[in-house]
């Protein structure tokens, strides 16, 4: 037989996952399309993160959902083991790399590039050793120099995303005299810290936070200027998908649009953002975003 054995995640009571004849050939970041922004999937191995927690909390699950991604298009799969949301629960170490590192082995194994979104080094260290290829750390200003060391020592990828605070105090410090160039300024302070701490400028993708210490208005602002990050000379990643922003904007009778009420939204954004020039977009819905940043690259071709 040269089909592969029943993948985790099949049977009487989940979803039947496609079966692959022959192993893919693993992925690599310089494999990525250049013709088009970058398609992220978001993976969260979490009881409760805003929009799918609890729909794959175990890793049989994950892990059946990493594929269907996988099989849709997704370009790189960003799994999380600690909900980001403002005001989520800090989450044990141990506990965050037993809920991902299955999932990542398991991805790499079947050909996925596979991000990790971690804002601890000794989780990175686990991840990377596991196959991934990318650290998605959303600490912003409040990168660890172990965190700086290690993406060095490893030559890791690492996407720096602008935030203040943590989850608990981030809503309460989204104060700034101009947001898009505070953000810019506070981005850049960063990336000299990992400049000075050994990260190759080739190893950098910037991300301007969106949703972290920023309000409604203070997003539609980043989302309007998102050329000037993308002007930076730095690959910029997009994470809009199913944000509060987009529900708010979306309110009928009163009540903010549930978040897969905001998937349209959602699409609309990334087709701005690959216009203006972003290199990929980290999103809930692989097959709608990967049609909308089609509809970007043709328009512009």
């Amino acid at each position: 037989m040269d089909s592969l054995a029943a993948a985790p995640g099949t049977g009487p009571n989940t979803s039947p996952l496609p079966v692959l004849r022959r192993p893919r050939a693993r992925a690599t970041f310089e494999g990525l399309p250049r013709d088009r922004a970058v398609v992220m999937g978001i993976l969260n191995v979490t009881p409760d993160s805003f929009s799918d927690g609890g729909a794959y909390a175990s890793a049989d699950t994950a892990i059946a959902a990493g594929l269907r991604m996988l099989y849709a298009g997704a370009d790189i799969i960003d799994v999380g083991g600690e909900s980001t949301r403002p005001g989520a629960a800090e989450v044990p170490e141990d506990l965050e790399q037993e809920r991902v590192l299955p999932v990542v082995e398991a991805l790499v194994k079947a050909g996925a590039l596979v991000s990790v979104d971690t804002r601890r080094a000794t989780t990175a260290a686990k991840v990377l050793d596991a196959g991934a290829s990318i650290i998605n750390d959303v600490s912003g200003l409040a990168v660890t120099d172990e965190m700086i060391r290690l993406i060095a020592d490893r030559d890791a990828h690492y996407v720096l995303m602008h935030n203040r605070g943590d989850s608990k105090s981030m809503d309460k410090l989204a104060s700034y005299e101009d947001v898009v160039e505070d953000v810019i300024a506070e981005t850049l302070q960063v990336r000299d810290r990992l400049r000075a701490g050994g990260v190759s400028d080739a190893r950098i993708i910037l991300d301007p936070g969106l949703g972290f210490a920023k309000n409604g208005e203070q997003n539609w602002e980043l989302v309007k200027h998102m050329a000037r990050f993308t002007g930076l000379g730095y690959p910029v990643l997009v994470a809009a998908s199913r944000k509060r922003f987009i529900g708010e904007l979306l309110m009928t009778a009163g009540k903010a649009a549930p978040p897969q009420a905001r998937d349209g939204a959602t699409a609309a954004i990334t087709v701005l953002a690959a216009a203006a020039g972003a290199w990929g977009v980290r999103v809930h819905d692989v097959v709608a975003n990967l049609d909308a940043v089609k509809v970007a690259a043709r328009a512009k071709a």
